[in-house]
């Protein structure tokens, strides 16, 4: 019972914050939020436990100097915690809750991703109150609240990556297959890159705000839809694809130099792909028609064979 009435407490405690428009003593706080100690030691330990926990759950609780013997006052600014207005109308805010009434992700995220977007509203569940699908918490959920922080912030943002250091200026984050990508331009490489949260070899750091320099005209949709074989839920498979005088230009563009490991006389280049998902690389490649051609390993050689087996077979079905 003491836990349910810590939560209570912290919830009570995250919307004062919220509600106030001057930042709030000790002092005030304990007078409208119920639960706090009456010695002043316990109450000040027991308000640093919750506002430590709501900062780890991501919320921004701002630390204020204010006059008089408290010194110091706390809110949470709501422009730092809620989204944006999404502009959504009365069916796509029932098709909203009824995507995160669907779905659990194994933890509550999804109604408190309601409450930021501003959607409310009973959630349409099936009559005995159970979501349609449970699925596993997603991996790399701990790094989002920096990743939006970093966002909201124009910060720069340090980590590891695959085993290598990377330091990005954020322009988006994005969901696609079960999982959560990092969008933005890659410093030490020069080039814009999308990065899979969950691979992310710890924790990110955040820079200080304004950090962030983006290209001109940075397109993060473009970006994030250029690579669409690294968005399956496989094991990482490193493929290599030879492509011709005519296309390989145009291939080094979209991909970055980076990705060329050859370079030939004749002017096709070998480029080396990171592979989540198999079917995404084949299209790619199956799209450059006879200018590319996988050459490693031998299992995507095959797949893609197979492939053009059956459109040749369904051709030859056709009668064509």
């Amino acid at each position: 019972m003491q836990r349910l009435d810590r939560l209570e407490r912290v919830t009570d405690l995250l919307l004062v914050l919220l509600d106030t428009p001057r930042p709030l003593s000790l002092r005030e706080i304990a007078d409208r939020v119920p639960g706090y100690p009456e010695g002043h030691d316990a109450r000040r330990q027991a308000f640093e436990r919750d506002k430590r926990l709501l900062r780890d759950e991501g919320i921004p609780v701002q630390v204020i100097p204010i006059g008089g013997d408290d010194q110091l006052g706390y809110r949470v600014d709501p422009d730092a915690y809620y989204l944006p207005d999404l502009g959504l109308d009365v069916e796509e805010q029932a098709a909203l809750n009824l995507a995160v009434a669907g779905v659990r992700l194994g933890e509550p995220i999804g109604e408190d991703a309601l409450l930021k977007l501003g959607v409310g509203g009973e959630s349409p569940l099936r009559n005995d109150g159970a979501p349609l699908v449970d699925l596993p918490s997603v991996e790399g959920l701990a790094a989002l609240p920096a990743l939006f922080e970093a966002l909201r912030e124009s910060a720069g943002v340090a980590f590891d990556y695959r085993g290598e250091a990377r330091h990005v200026d954020m322009a988006g984050i994005r969901f696609r297959k079960g999982y959560w990508y990092a969008v933005g331009f890659d410093r030490d490489r020069g080039e814009a890159r999308t990065f899979r949260v969950d691979r992310f070899d710890g924790p990110p750091e955040v820079g200080e705000p304004s950090s962030s320099q983006l290209p001109d005209e940075f397109d993060v949709d473009a970006v994030f839809a250029r690579d669409p074989w690294q968005f399956g839920g496989g094991d990482v498979v490193e493929v290599d694809v030879v492509v011709d005088g005519a296309e390989s230009g145009r291939v080094i563009a979209e991909l970055g130099k980076d990705a060329v490991v050859e370079q030939r006389e004749n002017g096709a280049v070998t480029v080396r792909l990171s592979v989540t998902d198999q079917q995404a690389l084949i299209s790619w490649v199956l799209d450059l028609l006879d200018h590319a051609e996988v050459v490693r390993p031998a299992s995507m050689r095959t797949a893609v064979v197979e492939r053009l087996g059956a459109f040749a077979a369904a051709d030859g079905g056709d009668g064509r």
